[in-house]
Order: C-alpha cells, then structure tokens, then sequence
C-alpha cells in the first residue's frame, strides 16, 4: 500500500477521472422536453442533436441513439449485410465471419460483432499512437483474406494513423466500422473522426468530453444507411397504420430527453477539448524529470484529450503481479508501479484507471485470433527457443495508468496530483 499519503491533504470533494460538465442549457432543453410533454424518442431535441452532429463532424446524416453501443452494434449489423448478404431471422448478419478490430480498447468496441455472430480477431496496437497497428492489419489480410469488415477504436481520445489504416482496408475492399466513442472532436490532418468509416459512431455517456448521461449517434455519408438504422431502432415498425414488421426490430431511440442535455453539451465541445488540452500539458510539464512519458500525440492529429495518460519507463518498473481481479506490488525505491500511483491518488480522493485491459488477454475472447506485424502473436513462447515475443498492449496496460482528467479540476488539484505521484518514486 502507499505509505506516504499522510503528508498530503485529502482533497474535501472527489477529484474524478472524467465527469460531465454542466452549463445550464441542458436544463433549458430538459424543461422543454417536459413542459412540452415530447418525453418519447421523437421531438425537437432529437432532430437538434443530429443536425448539430452533423455540422460538427462534418457527415451528412446522424441517427440519435440510447447509447454508442447501439450505434455500433446496428453499424456491425449493416456491414455483415453489406458484405454477407441479409441473414434469416434469428441469426446474425455476420454468423460464422471473422471481423478484424483493435485489441486497445474497451469491449462495448468489440462485443457487437458478437452481437450479430462474429468472431473478433484482435489487431496489435503500435505504441505512437497506442492505435490499431496498419502493419498487423495487413497481416491479418494476409492470414485471412476474406474478411471484409475491420472495427477501428481511437484510443482515449487520439485518433490512429488513418493514411496507413485506410489504404490496408481500401486494398483489400473491406468495410471500415469507426468507433470515435472517446474521440468526438478529435482530428486527423484536419479531418474529425468518425468521418473516416462507412458507418460511424460517438458516444455522449457520462464520462465522454460531451454527455448527455447516455445517449450517442450513428454517423454516415450513405442516407439508406442513416434510414435503415433510424427504422431498426424504432423496432422495424412499417408504414401502416398497425403495427407492422418485416424486419428485426431494436427499442434503442435517443429520449428527447436525453437529447435535450447533449442539445446543451453540444455548443461547448470545443472549450471542453480545450480543458482537456490543459490538463494534459500540465501533467506533462509537472511530471517532467520522472521516469514516465505521457500517452503520445502524433504531429498530424489533434486528440480531444480526452484523458491523460502515462506510462511507466521499464527500469522504473517495480514487480507488479496482476491475476484476474486482484494485483500485488513490491516496494522499491526511486520505482514504483501503476497500481502504487493508483492508491496514491485514491488516497487524497481523487480518481484514477487502468489502462483499458487488451481484448486479447480477456477471458472471455482468449481464445480469438491475435494478430501482430509477424502474424499470429499467440502461443509464440518456446522453451528450447531464445527471444521473446513482443505485445504491445499488453505492455502499456502493464506500465501505463488513466489520470484524473476532470475539465473542472483546478490547476491548484492537478499539482498536488502531480505531487503524489512524485512521491511514488522516492
């Protein structure tokens, strides 16, 4: 446990990793939703929010949603159909299909390819930009050719090296399903993600740069796309005056009401990512000297810094054991571990994460495909063989650590933020 958490005062309210940030408009729109009794998933917040979206990302339609995931999951649902053909009712559009996605992320990413009856196979991250690797990507083209749909996450806020990505997914025709869930805001060489798919998606959860408690939107430039996903999130109803079914229906409209906090949010996603920007920099100005390096920034993009992140240099790495719920450290001077940083934090009331455990070291997908530059990275160890197996992500969530990255922290909690975790390597 950390022992020097005495000589720091405990902060009186909790300092969080990422909460929403309220402005007084959500309330406005709220009310409106209420005193106009549209409390349903039709009225004006809803058409707001997707023509506001549309605007800020710059794509032609947006379809408001009860959550990111289920943007994702009707986005897997239209690929497998675009690329397999309409399955028959009770099976998945991608029943028996392997569907490549990054490894680096949280599973709302990946589990609905599994949704719709896929196999996930796990694409390597590169450590510039802790992003799906292109060069395993190609690889895994390589191992199995006829995949045809690759699921792309960007990572707390960052995006990937899209130039590369996109042109291993155009050379091998394959359909690209973006999950800019953390990243709204956020460019590539000037171009927002969730531009870069054919079937997007942003997430306005509690903890994301613009909230609306819960809520998102599929995004796309395909407008029988934009249609088919507003009618299969309205259960499939069809044009009578009964209730009529053709096709599988889904209950995931956005509320109005919750379209009314993100009407809110929405106008002040700039100044959030400008926030965000602070803290990062701040971090990384007040950190300076340690043995640690903040998660990393390409020259060509602009994060929304969502959150910030660091991880640990290797030789400052003290021993740290992990099982499936529990972890244990030892003590070392001048190192220290994420999990050491962690209860440091926790003890002056503040919050702090691990690094997103990789899709591959789940338990529940350990036996999925994993894919690096080299091809496929698992059961690699030989005992009769010198060297050692390279992972990436399992290495950053080893050595690396989510920061409180609350855009209502003051500069004055940040410090002494910074100051605990000095601490940790003394």
């Amino acid at each position: 446990m950390f022992n020097k958490n005495n000589q720091f005062k405990v902060f009186e309210s909790k300092v969080w990793l990422s909460s929403p940030t309220m402005h007084g408009e959500e309330l406005k729109y709220m009310t409106q939703a209420y005193e106009t009794n549209w409390m349903s998933t039709v009225g004006e917040n809803i058409n707001q929010v997707e023509t506001m979206t549309c605007e800020k990302i710059g794509c032609k339609y947006a379809v408001g949603l009860s959550c990111g995931t289920a943007s994702l999951h009707l986005s897997m649902k239209l690929a497998g159909i675009e690329a397999y053909g309409m399955p028959k009712v009770g099976h998945g559009a991608l029943e028996g299909k392997k569907v490549f996605c990054s490894d680096m992320t949280f599973d709302a990413t990946v589990n609905p390819i599994v949704y719709e009856g896929g196999e996930p196979v796990f694409i390597e991250t590169e450590a510039e930009t802790w992003n799906m690797d292109a060069k395993a990507l190609e690889k895994a083209f390589e191992i199995y050719p006829d995949v045809r749909v690759v699921v792309l996450a960007h990572l707390y806020g960052t995006p990937g090296k899209m130039d590369e990505i996109m042109e291993v997914i155009h050379k091998h025709n394959a359909i690209l399903v973006e999950d800019a869930a953390e990243s709204m805001g956020a460019t590539y060489k000037g171009v927002e993600t969730g531009t870069f798919g054919k079937y997007n998606t942003v997430s306005f959860n509690g903890n994301k740069i613009v909230t609306g408690s819960s809520g998102g939107c599929f995004l796309t430039n395909d407008l029988e796309a934009a249609n088919k996903v507003r009618k299969w999130s309205t259960q499939s109803r069809e044009n009578a005056a009964w209730y009529q079914h053709e096709e599988l229906g889904y209950n995931y409209r956005m509320s109005n009401v919750v379209a009314g906090v993100v009407r809110g949010q929405l106008p002040y996603l700039d100044e959030h990512i400008q926030q965000k920007k602070a803290i990062y920099y701040r971090y990384k100005e007040g950190l300076k000297g340690l043995p640690v390096q903040m998660n990393p920034i390409p020259e060509d993009c602009e994060p929304n810094y969502w959150l910030s992140c660091l991880i640990i240099d290797e030789d400052a790495m003290t021993k740290q054991v992990r099982s499936e719920q529990d972890v244990l450290y030892t003590k070392e001077q001048g190192k220290t571990c994420p999990t050491e940083i962690l209860e440091a934090i926790a003890s002056i009331n503040a919050e702090g994460r691990p690094i997103w455990k990789p899709m591959h070291m789940q338990p529940i997908y350990r036996l999925n495909p994993f894919i690096n530059k080299d091809g496929i990275n698992r059961a690699k160890t030989n005992a009769y063989i010198k060297g050692e197996t390279q992972d990436i992500g399992m290495d950053i969530f080893n050595r690396g650590l989510c920061l409180p990255s609350d855009n209502k922290m003051t500069v004055e909690q940040q410090g002494r933020i910074i100051e605990v975790i000095k601490a940790c390597f003394e």
